[in-house]
């Protein structure tokens, strides 16, 4: 219907409103990670919140990171973080930016302050300056510092830049209102002495911002119109409206920049707290920051995420001023979803026994043609070796096998996927017991896998050529958390889950897939869609990442 209105998040009901009554002209959003660790799926949201935004008003988007905190933050971040933002398709052009570029301007903005008696130097120790701020029922009590001239401030700060001041024995405090209802406002830290070198500025400084003084400034200077951040900077905002009133980039609240929270998106039962993955590392449970068992951006798109899959899903989530959790169900449909009509249909058997073909000659091989995916003919076919010596999965055989059981037993005739009906006839156990081959007859006449006078079999199961098949590694991955037990254990320790990570060894599979490259992409008959491992894998020699199993409890609500 030409007439239909699309709905509108509250978001954009603030930025068509701020358009309408002049409060900026155009619209110019940020995404300003702190690169002290690894992205994950929570900013994959706030990654394309912004930049969406931007898109949608025919505005711009910054990529700027708050690098404030030099203890933290390494050039290792950096360049993932860059990586990160890069494959989710949210184009920076060229607006890289780098608080710690700006850390001149935001010292003349603190100088700016002093003059003005909006802030002091003062000498409290930071348990001190805890004690002094009071808590959420009693206000706080004026630091004794706070009484300095402003000649004194302005001397002591410049002799904190100057390195006169070890760690931690002076700070900058803003001067706002000790018995505000809101602690934010009880005369924040604006800056703190460290003594460290950092990644972009080296040791030039060694007075370095709070975040809560940075990155309004930041925001002003490069003219952001909506500062998007989550909810629990909502109690931070009158903090951020003061700073840039106070550093003269604004007049009221309501001019730009203008700080916005929304909810953060949370996935159930998965691990994503920085502090508990560097344990993890640390202790090898996982082999790094983008092990496919993570939910960060790097591990995601390892495992075999697709951008397209992040922007479904996130898509999904919505946007809301209420913490509310996704289960991770909602992500693996979004994946399912977005490969099923894109990647090829490939044969590959994870856990082999051979079949015989007693009647097949022995040295003929007859290519097939398959399609590669029935839904999507555009995909087109390939051709498939087809030998006397196969191998299936051994669970699509059974000695004795229960009713409605379809497959492969004694006596039963089955179709071979795209190729013939053939009839189990015997099979051969080791000394254990243990079946290792099974030997069947095949109908010629069957060839396509339908029989001329009209027989129906009901089970059709994959193979590969046991002469053409390649041994490869396959890895299946289940919850890295124990969900029985909840993600943290009362030592605040991860609940690991045993099975979280399964490697077959001797899987086979169509020659095919032996040219797969790093992070491409496939859909394994009945077990699931798998991506080549972009740092295992070989040329020639790929392992392969179980993405998603194709089987989903997930149903997409309807309206």
């Amino acid at each position: 219907m030409e007439n239909e209105t699309i709905s509108k998040n509250f978001i954009e009901q603030i930025i068509e409103k701020d358009l309408a009554e002049g409060h900026c002209t155009t619209v110019k959003t940020r995404f300003p990670p702190e690169p002290n660790g690894y992205l994950h799926i929570g900013h994959a949201k706030s990654i394309l919140l912004n930049y969406g935004l931007a898109t949608e008003y025919g505005g711009k988007f910054n990529f700027r990171f708050d690098d404030t905190n030099p203890t933290k933050e390494k050039l290792e971040f950096v360049e993932s973080i860059k990586a990160d933002v890069k494959w989710l398709g949210a184009d920076w052009e060229d607006r890289l930016f780098y608080a710690s570029n700006y850390f001149e301007q935001m010292y003349e903005c603190a100088v700016g302050l002093i003059k003005k008696g909006k802030a002091y130097v003062s000498d409290l120790s930071a348990d001190q300056i805890r004690e002094y701020r009071g808590t959420l029922t009693e206000p706080g009590k004026e630091d004794p510092y706070s009484t300095r001239s402003i000649e004194e401030n302005l001397q002591l700060f410049q002799d904190m830049r100057d390195g006169k001041f070890e760690d931690g024995s002076k700070v900058l405090r803003a001067r706002i209102d000790m018995s505000s209802s809101n602690i934010n406002m009880r005369d924040p830290i604006l800056y703190r002495v460290t003594h460290m070198t950092h990644h972009n500025t080296g040791d030039q400084w060694c007075v370095y911002p709070m975040y809560d003084f940075a990155h309004p400034i930041e925001d002003a200077i490069e003219g952001i119109t909506h500062s998007i951040c989550t909810l629990e900077f909502e109690d931070h905002r009158p903090l951020y409206d003061w700073v840039v009133i106070e550093c003269g980039f604004k007049n009221t609240p309501e001019e730009s920049p203008k700080q916005i929270e929304f909810a953060k998106l949370y996935l159930t039962n998965v691990v994503t707290g920085k502090r508990y993955i560097k344990k993890l590392v640390e202790q090898g449970i996982v082999d790094g920051w983008d092990d496919p068992r993570l939910v960060s951006i790097a591990a995601l798109r390892r495992r075999g995420f697709t951008p397209e899959s992040i922007q479904k899903f996130v898509e999904l989530c919505g946007v809301s001023k209420a913490n509310s959790s996704v289960d991770y169900a909602m992500l693996e449909y979004c994946i399912r979803e977005d490969l099923k009509m894109k990647r090829p249909r490939m044969m590959a058997v994870l856990d082999p026994i051979k079949v015989v073909i007693d009647n097949y000659p022995e040295d003929q091989v007859e290519y097939l043609t398959v399609d590669n995916n029935l839904e999507n003919p555009e995909l087109g076919t390939r051709q498939v070796p087809f030998t006397r010596e196969l191998y299936i999965d051994r669970e699509d055989f059974m000695e004795e096998p229960p009713k409605k059981y379809f497959r492969m037993f004694p006596g039963n005739e089955v179709r071979l996927m795209n190729a013939y009906f053939v009839k189990c006839e015997s099979f051969v156990k080791d000394e254990n017991g243990k079946v290792i081959e099974i030997h069947c007859t095949y109908d010629p006449a069957s060839k396509g896998g339908n029989s001329p006078d009209g027989r129906k079999v009901k089970g059709t199961i994959h193979w590969v050529s046991a002469q053409y098949g390649k041994r490869v590694t396959v890895r299946l991955y289940e919850n890295l958390v124990n969900e029985e037990l909840g993600v943290y254990d009362e030592n605040g320790d991860v609940n690991v889950n045993p099975n979280s990570l399964t490697v077959l060894e001797d899987c086979i599979v169509e020659p095919a897939l032996l040219e797969a490259k790093p992070f491409e992409s496939f859909q394994f008959v009945r077990q699931g869609f798998f991506c080549a491992d972009y740092k295992d894998s070989t040329e020639g020699h790929p392992v392969f990442n179980r993405i998603v199993s194709l089987k989903s409890s997930f149903k997409l609500p309807t309206a």
